[in-house]
């Protein structure tokens, strides 16, 4: 048999390659939109690719079913509620693709979305039971999928605990499984965990979720916590939907006359280095988004508006591109260029500079004892509810489209989070919206300012609700 997962480290996502060597024949589950490492993996194991299964319609990335059946010709299967507007084979509960002695076998499961469909992976070379599932965005290694992407939210979570108790529970505790997404995706709550697969016995025991048998407890637990939606997911699923989408086309090389007037005329500048270079020295009006940690493509959703152009600025022209295809990755496909030659370039021509200023949390006590300085807390309101520093201003930091109420833009602002990663691309959004005396936060936040004896208050969430 061959099964080969492939991760896609920035979103969190994982798909699948599976079929029998022997009949030389594949599939590939869920498929990201870059394609060229299944063609790849199939090349070299001598399989053909002769179906394309996705679980469900995503709503965090762009799937490359359309690029991949144009590449083989292999057909897409997908559930029949999933209703999308290109050619397919739907598929309901029960049904079987054979891949010579390799069956997958379609299990639906719905809730995170009404089309959501697990599927079984039997062996005949090794047994007539299953031996994994593909759970897709229903259940993950320590969590379980959030609900509330497609449905109301309490009516997904009602779906997703059927579908585990009837569905996914009742399997072998053997079984093996294998999610569609890791830690840091946005599809799962907090507790997802970056381990690669399980087993269903072993998540039976360890899952805090599948403890709960009552159907209103799930419900409140799926979703009590629940973080922001996706910023673009409506549109993401919109593309998805179809028709199918062509190879997105390849980034523009910009010099630095031209990222000016891109600028000027509106673009979003992307510094794509990591934070300290950034904060040493960066283009003005750029917004620091480092592409080597995991996050890139959504953080970006996050901020650029629809249509607005993308102009990436890194390291060299390496980075660069990579970022422009992390961008189309989240659905962010057109006005995509980069700075030729990177930041190097623009520095080359003497061009000017903007700077921020690092202090870390440990010394933030003293500063802002000695100063009028603001304290703005940039995590998010789940986070704000369970301790804050009293005093601080709060705002998320992908909501900084504007100056925070009660922020005074002519005193100076520290930013902050829980470790200092957010803070960075929030220091740089305040710094874009005319604050000019900003100071990020590092080596730590919030969390960090508690553990070094500073007070913390659990008063309020900050729209003025109780705590609870």
């Amino acid at each position: 048999m061959v099964f080969r997962q492939i991760i896609h480290d920035d979103l969190g996502c994982a798909s699948y390659l599976i079929g029998d060597e022997k009949a030389a024949l594949a599939a590939v589950v869920d498929p990201r939109l870059e394609i060229q490492d299944y063609l790849e993996i199939a090349d070299y194991s001598g399989v053909s690719i002769v179906a394309i299964l996705e679980t469900h319609t995503h709503a965090d990335h762009l799937s490359g079913h359309g690029q991949l059946a144009a590449a083989t010709g292999a057909p897409i299967y997908i559930h029949g509620e999933a209703d999308p507007a290109f050619a397919h084979l739907p598929i309901a509960d029960g049904f079987e693709l054979e891949l010579g002695q390799v069956v997958v076998r379609a299990l639906h499961t719905p809730g995170h979305r009404p089309e959501h469909t697990s599927f079984l992976l039997i062996d005949r070379h090794r047994g007539p039971e299953p031996w994994a599932v593909l759970t897709g965005d229903t259940l993950f290694v320590n969590d379980v999928a959030r609900p509330d992407l497609a449905i109301e939210k309490r009516a997904g979570a009602r779906a997703i605990h059927r579908s585990l108790r009837e569905k996914l529970l009742p399997l072998p505790d053997g079984c093996e499984v294998w999610p569609a997404h890791l830690g840091g995706s946005m599809c799962g709550g907090p507790a997802i965990d970056m381990k690669i697969s399980s087993t269903i016995g072993f998540e039976r025991s360890h899952n805090a979720a599948l403890a709960i048998a009552d159907a209103e407890t799930f419900v409140e637990h799926a979703t009590s916590g629940l973080g922001p939606q996706p910023p673009n997911f409506a549109s993401i699923v919109a593309l998805n939907r179809g028709p199918l989408l062509d190879e997105p086309g390849a980034p523009t090389a910009l010099d630095s006359v031209e990222l000016e007037r891109a600028l000027t005329a509106g673009a979003l500048v992307v510094d794509t280095r990591g934070d300290r270079d950034f904060d040493d020295g960066h283009i003005p009006a750029a917004v620091c988004i480092p592409a080597g940690t995991p996050g890139f493509g959504t953080k970006l959703a996050w901020l650029a508006e629809p249509g607005q152009a993308l102009v990436f600025a890194g390291v060299g022209d390496r980075e660069a591109r990579r970022a422009a295809r992390l961008a189309a990755s989240v659905g962010l496909l057109e006005r995509r260029s980069y700075l030729g030659g990177g930041i190097d370039s623009w520095i080359g021509e003497g061009r000017p500079l903007e700077r921020v200023e690092r202090l870390p949390v440990s010394e933030l006590a003293k500063r802002a004892a000695e100063s009028d300085m603001q304290l703005l807390d940039v995590r998010e309101r789940g986070e704000w509810g369970l301790g804050h520093i009293p005093g601080s201003l709060f705002h998320p930091w992908h909501e900084l489209d504007e100056l925070p109420a009660g922020l005074d833009p002519e005193r100076p602002v520290a930013v902050l989070c829980a470790s200092g990663e957010r803070a960075a691309t929030a220091a740089s959004l305040l710094q874009r919206l005319g604050v000019a005396r900003v100071t990020h936060v590092t080596e730590g936040g919030v969390p960090s300012w508690g553990e070094l004896g500073n007070p913390i208050e659990i008063t309020a969430d900050p729209t003025g609700a109780p705590s609870s």
